[in-house]
């Protein structure tokens, strides 16, 4: 089974574990295609070789950088026609010019294509991107949905293939375990965000959170984009800056360091007419590691916490502090969910698992 994977998302070290465990699997040749580098809202992604054991990962040039709808790769199809792929993976949603481009060069080597989504609210997209969407949907012999809502989005749009749900990418939970520099319960109580520093992330209600919060208690933000500059002026404003830090964007293999210094990660999103969150993957992350999680119930943050987090209803910043306030002051409540938080992701989000569920998908894909 020779499969050709085209991924911006593997330029991420620590989600290539997942390509590994793709390779060990029966039969499997792979070969995966990625950009040298991603201009993403939260800043440039440049490709980490991390897990690159057992198969081939090559950068080939892109064209439209950042663009996500208009992105393309110019060399494509000499690789396509030069491996000869059994199935094409492409790693980008059914309205995109480079899945387009890949689904018309994958039928022109008589190879069997899927795309992969995540979205999760009913949009409809002008031409051309509606034609290329309709296209992608009459040719793709699979989809794989990133999450449940997506499955019905498809469906509505009138894709009739077969579809998954499968997380993009599971944890390594080698990587991301507990470790030494836990932090002590006796220290200042510290919460963390991890992700892109935006509105619809929520960012401003955690500070107003953890604001009306007593006691001894830091707050942690890591990662960069637009809402960073005026979140670090209100913490200043608002007299908090001695218990507020920010900082920019790790390399993906130091992010289990940086998760296990929290006593809490909350992941705040907010609904938008345009946006909810799709997974939260930055959960699995922190509960491999032993770390209690509070979302809120935006999208998909309600199904992959499940029991083994804390769930508040979305832009309710008293119920947020609520909920910190229970995890910080019930050490046996705390205990339990960093417990059950890594358990729910050995049984469900491992790389491992993921690999084997898409590796289902590619044998039915040639059964069919």
């Amino acid at each position: 089974m020779r499969v050709l994977m085209i991924s911006k998302a593997c330029l991420v070290g620590i989600y290539q574990r997942k390509l590994e465990e793709l390779a060990r699997l029966p039969d499997v040749t792979l070969k995966v295609l990625v950009p040298p580098s991603w201009n993403d809202r939260g800043g440039r992604v440049p490709l980490e070789r991390v897990h690159t054991e057992g198969y081939d990962l090559e950068a080939i040039p892109i064209a439209f950088n950042g663009n996500y709808h208009l992105h393309f790769y110019p060399t494509l199809g000499r690789h396509v026609r030069a491996f000869r792929p059994d199935i094409v993976h492409i790693d980008e949603e059914p309205y995109n010019l480079a899945t387009w481009q890949a689904m018309r060069l994958s039928r022109a080597v008589g190879a069997r294509a899927l795309f992969f989504t995540w979205q999760n609210i009913l949009r409809r997209y002008p031409p051309p991107f509606r034609w290329m969407e309709a296209y992608n949907y009459r040719h793709a012999a699979y989809a794989i949905a990133g999450n449940q809502e997506a499955v019905a989005v498809l469906r509505a749009k009138g894709f009739s293939g077969p579809v998954a749900v499968i997380p993009q990418f599971g944890v390594d939970t080698e990587r991301f375990a507990p470790g030494a520099n836990m932090p002590d319960p006796a220290s200042p109580f510290t919460v963390g965000f991890i992700g892109r520093m935006v509105p619809e992330k929520g960012v401003a209600l955690l500070l107003e959170a953890m604001a009306g919060m007593g006691g001894d208690w830091r707050l942690v933000y890591l990662g960069d984009g637009p809402a960073r500059a005026e979140l670090e002026a209100r913490a200043q404003a608002m007299g908090l800056a001695s218990r507020v830090a920010f900082y920019s964007r790790v390399p993906s293999v130091e992010m289990p360091a940086h998760l296990r210094r929290l006593h809490a990660l909350v992941l705040p999103s907010l609904t938008r007419p345009n946006w909810k969150e799709q997974f939260g993957r930055v959960l699995i992350e922190a509960m491999a590691c032993g770390v209690p999680v509070v979302g809120s119930d935006s999208g998909e943050i309600p199904n992959v916490i499940g029991e083994a987090g804390l769930v508040f209803p979305e832009g309710d910043a008293e119920a947020l502090r609520a909920a910190l306030v229970r995890l910080r002051d019930d050490r046996d409540l705390w205990g339990h969910l960093a417990v059950a938080g890594r358990a729910r992701v050995l049984a469900e989000f491992t790389h491992a698992q993921v690999a084997q569920k898409t590796y289902r998908v590619y044998r039915e894909m040639l059964d069919r």
